[in-house]
Order: structure tokens, then C-alpha cells, then sequence
């Protein structure tokens, strides 16, 4: 039996940003050096919202670009799966900044592993940083997040699927429980 259970609502989103804002601050003080890189799809919605909090919080403008994985992928393991090509866009070099990925779900940490590959090919950051507004753990490569919303127990099997309003016209995290 499959069952869907609400994990975060739109007001508890709101508030997980704006922690997530405050503990990026507390490590960037003025947001000096910070370059903001949204993971094509759903992590560049959030990457923009917390931009826009970082931004109103300390006064200066946050470079903020968008990074598609697809070629960078691990999975394509035949010709028959063609992967759809989106486009990056980084507005400055990573040159000696720290750049702050964000993702919506983070899972086997293949996604993290293959932005990383993607980010080196625009520079060479000073650091690279990794928000998430979902961990759902079971990690195949030893990547960790320095910013996390909402830590959740699942299954292998189960999914996490994060709905954004820019997207899909409401905000929610819910988990589906299949069997």
C-alpha cells in the first residue's frame, strides 16, 4: 500500500530558509566572496529565495547562477537514454570565492558529485558549500550538506518529492511511502 505524508507545508519552508539564511550569515558575515549556485531544477527556486533573504539581510547584492548536471551525470549508462541539456549560467568566475550549491533533495549525493565537476569547469572556487532543503540520507559517495532544512529517515524505495510555487504552484515537501 502506498501511502504520502506531508513532511514540511509552506510556512514551515518559509522558516527553514530563513534559518538556513541566518547560518549561511553567521559563516559570511556581509556575504563577502559568496557566489550562490542553484542545482537545475528545483535548487535554483531555492537558491533564489535564499539569495533574495541573504541579500536583504546584508545590504549587498549575492552573485547567484544556475548549473545543469545532465552531461556531468554518472547514470547515462547507454546511448538509448538521451539526457535533456539545460542551460548553466554563472555570472561571475568562482575564482577564489566560496560558492554555495543548493539543491532541493539530497539522497545518493551522484547530483552533488557531478555539480562539483560542473562548478571546477567555470573555475576554481576557494570553497564550495552545499545547502539542502531536504536530507534524506542513504549516501553512495562520502558528501555531506554544511546546511541542512529538514533531516528525514526513509527508505531506499520511498521518495521525497519537494514542490515549489514558482513550479507547481504550492509549496510542500511530501514523502511517498511505497511498497
Amino acid at each position: 500500500m502506498d501511502t504520502t505524508t506531508l513532511l514540511l507545508e509552506k510556512d514551515e519552508m518559509g522558516r527553514i530558509l530563513e534559518r538556513l539564511a541566518a547560518e549561511v550569515l553567521e559563516r559570511h558575515p556581509g556575504c563577502r566572496d559568496l557566489m550562490i549556485v542553484g542545482i537545475q531544477r528545483r535548487g535554483v527556486d531555492l537558491a533564489r529565495r535564499l539569495a533574495a533573504l541573504l541579500e536583504a539581510r546584508c545590504g549587498a547584492s549575492v552573485p547567484l547562477g544556475t548549473l545543469d548536471i545532465n552531461l556531468y551525470r554518472d547514470d547515462w549508462t547507454s546511448l538509448e537514454g538521451k539526457p535533456h541539456i539545460g542551460t548553466s549560467h554563472i555570472p561571475e568566475g568562482p575564482d577564489g570565492r566560496v560558492v554555495l550549491l543548493v539543491d532541493d533533495v539530497l539522497f545518493s549525493g551522484r547530483t552533488v558529485r557531478a555539480a562539483l565537476e560542473a562548478i571546477l569547469d567555470y573555475g576554481r572556487p576557494r570553497a564550495v558549500e552545499l545547502a539542502v532543503l531536504v536530507d534524506r540520507g542513504h549516501r553512495e559517495l562520502p558528501i555531506h550538506a554544511d546546511y541542512v532544512g529538514r533531516q528525514v529517515t526513509t527508505e531506499r524505495r520511498w521518495h521525497v518529492d519537494v514542490l515549489l510555487e514558482e513550479r507547481d504552484g504550492e509549496d510542500m515537501v511530501r514523502l511517498d511511502i511505497r511498497d
